[in-house]
């Protein structure tokens, strides 16, 4: 997603809606999802099934303490994983808001809150592409 205009729109709402430590939890929620995404995606893609037996190692750290309530950092993750389409983590960040009790709506807000966004970026980067493009 990282078209500049959306980020900075999105951290300057941020930044008035959140105190800091929530504002660097939602980053590195975003950071570690943006990792997380890829591997575990990659994981499920390939035909070996043997990269999902082997350790990850990945640093993830900040999952076990995210510096927030446990529900916010993991409702960032799953809007994050729902933008990047890794179904591995969509269902395990679903599970861990399930067992903070969630409702389905809630859920289903995150999710949806992550397809407006992606969608709001994606038109922005297009139609920057189309305003740089020689006529």
């Amino acid at each position: 997603m990282g078209e500049p205009q959306t980020l900075r729109a999105i951290e300057a709402e941020a930044r008035a809606k959140l105190s800091p430590e929530a504002l660097n939890a939602a980053k590195a929620a975003s950071a570690i999802m943006g990792m997380n995404n890829v591997y575990y995606r990659a994981t499920h893609l390939v035909s070996n099934t043997t990269y999902t037996t082997l350790p990850a190692r990945l640093r993830m750290n900040v999952i076990g303490n995210p510096g927030v309530e446990k529900a916010d950092f993991e409702l960032w993750s799953l809007a994050v994983s729902a933008i990047n389409g890794c179904g591995m983590c969509l269902d395990a960040h679903e599970a861990e808001l399930r067992k903070h009790g969630m409702t389905s709506e809630q859920i289903q807000a995150a999710i949806r809150i992550g397809a407006v966004v992606n969608a709001a970026a994606r038109v922005l980067a297009a139609e920057t592409a189309l305003a740089v493009e020689p006529a």
